[in-house]
């Protein structure tokens, strides 16, 4: 069953959304040569309870960690460690914020120090396609609407979009309906309507579509070894233009 959100339920999810904002931002801000993950994991816990919140991860479906922060040709779920990042390395972090009642859930890619202009371009690529997908999310839309925008952008630029892990609606729960698919899967998809809040999060690998989960149950790489990519908002449909709750500054949303 979808959510639909009513304004009280819209103030509670921004709210949360500016949390799980704040704290990736932070995070990403602590990216740099020699940390660890372990540390970065740490520091993100730190913030999310000096903003007041509690990790939306930490425990679900016995996830061991209080971020998501996959490296290199780590797609998605990667596992805190004392693994230590090196220059040119590519960090994908992911940040879901329970606050106050609801969940906010954002994540984007960063490099290490400095990065070649293949993996910008990568970047680049993953993150307009999110934002071609939000352009999408109006009233009378359907969801197969966000998934085309993705598909579309990002097969045109010549990369591939994994098909294992989609987005997903968000709210009181981390993964509420509907699911949000970053291609087409040839399925009947519900109409948008105004009040529903989604993650929309597109995973765009360098070379081909195929993933793998790790021994561990959770790390999702990439068949091939080659880099990934991954971008994410929690956008609210609205009576007219989207909003993206995990937004710091509108003016670059």
């Amino acid at each position: 069953m979808i959510i639909i959100k009513n304004e009280q339920e819209q103030d509670g999810m921004r709210r949360a959304g500016r949390v799980a904002a704040r704290v990736l931002d932070e995070v990403a801000r602590q990216v740099r040569p020699g940390i660890t993950t372990a540390e970065l994991d740490a520091f993100g816990a730190g913030r999310i309870a000096h903003h007041g919140g509690r990790s939306a991860f930490l425990g679900y479906r016995k996830y061991p960690c209080h971020l998501c922060i996959s490296v290199n040709e780590e797609v998605v779920h990667g596992i805190a460690s004392e693994r230590r990042l090196q220059f040119g390395d590519l960090v994908s972090l992911d940040v879901g914020v329970h606050f106050r009642g609801f969940i906010g859930d954002n994540a984007r890619t960063v490099c290490v120090g400095g990065c070649s202009p293949e993996q910008q371009r990568l970047m680049d690529v993953t993150e307009q396609s999110l934002h071609e997908a939000i352009g999408q999310a109006v009233p009378g839309n359907r969801v197969a609407d966000i998934s085309r925008a993705v598909q579309k952008y990002v097969e045109r630029a010549g990369y591939s979009v994994v098909r294992e892990f989609v987005g997903h609606g968000v709210g009181r729960s981390m993964h509420e309906e509907p699911q949000v698919p970053n291609y087409i899967d040839g399925k009947r998809s519900p109409r948008l309507k105004a009040g529903m809040t989604l993650a929309i999060e597109p995973m765009v690998n360098a070379g081909l579509a195929g993933v793998r989960v790790l021994s561990d149950n959770w790390t999702v790489v990439t068949e091939d070894g080659l880099p990934s990519a991954h971008f994410e908002h929690t956008v609210l449909v609205t009576g007219g233009a989207p909003e993206i709750l995990t937004c710091l500054d509108e003016v670059l949303c």
